[in-house]
């Protein structure tokens, strides 16, 4: 009995940790095309958005653990505003590295993401998604929250699940694609509401609370951080 379950474990790791073949060249492009068409049109990208959100206040919470400070909760919001309460000191290295994580998260993610992807690895981009967002359930304190991360989970789960390899490598780019460039109009958004006069309490105005540099300055960090990994990512996905 042991040894059929060692022999399933070691079956099902090889599955998750083994490479996939690159699909083909249209493929890449047609997802592509399918997640502009969720981030460009204003209307559609009122709900995509809050995916992005997911990320973003998901790279808060965990940087938040990763340096130290206690995560109280994440709460995500119907019109795809979201906040994340963490306890620890209130100035610091790991207040500014954590206010600084949310913009810069789902560019970066759709940088590692493409970096899986361009190695091959499909079914394990989709199974560390599928953890990150279980591990993200546990700290949701609101339904919408619950419902916008358990809808997404449950996507990935059945794809990685029951999900031949072409549709999982073309659900794998086209989420990768809408990280890396869903990434980059937050960023821009932010700098438009600030130009009039609103979003004065934006992560990027916190992060220049806390280090007397002016919120333009990080408002130029997210939109670098964001366009070196679309660029970054291109590299990778297309097999030019």
């Amino acid at each position: 009995m042991d040894s059929i379950a060692s022999t399933s474990l070691a079956s099902l790791w090889d599955q998750v940790s083994g490479t996939q073949p690159d699909p083909d060249l249209w493929v890449v492009i047609a997802t592509l095309v399918a997640a502009l068409a969720v981030i460009v049109p204003h209307g559609v990208w009122r709900v995509s958005r809050n995916t992005i959100t997911i990320a973003h206040e998901g790279g808060h919470g965990l940087v938040a653990l990763l340096t130290g400070r206690s995560l109280s909760g994440i709460r995500l919001h119907s019109d795809t505003s979201g906040l994340t309460v963490s306890r620890g000191r209130p100035t610091g290295l790991g207040m500014i590295l954590t206010a600084a994580a949310g913009y810069t998260a789902p560019p970066l993610l759709g940088l590692g993401g493409a970096a899986l992807l361009g190695a091959g690895r499909i079914t394990l981009l989709l199974w560390l998604a599928t953890a990150l967002l279980v591990a993200m359930l546990v700290m949701i304190r609101n339904a919408y929250g619950v419902l916008t991360v358990v809808l997404t989970g449950g996507l990935f789960l059945m794809v990685s699940w029951l999900a031949g390899p072409q549709v999982q490598a073309a659900f794998a780019y086209a989420v990768v694609w809408f990280l890396l460039l869903g990434g980059v109009r937050p960023g821009f958004e932010l700098q438009a509401k600030r130009r009039r006069g609103g979003a004065r309490d934006s992560d990027a105005d916190q992060l220049s609370r806390l280090t007397h540099v002016p919120a333009g300055v990080w408002l130029f960090l997210f939109h670098a951080v964001s366009l070196c990994s679309l660029l970054a990512g291109a590299h990778w996905l297309l097999p030019l």
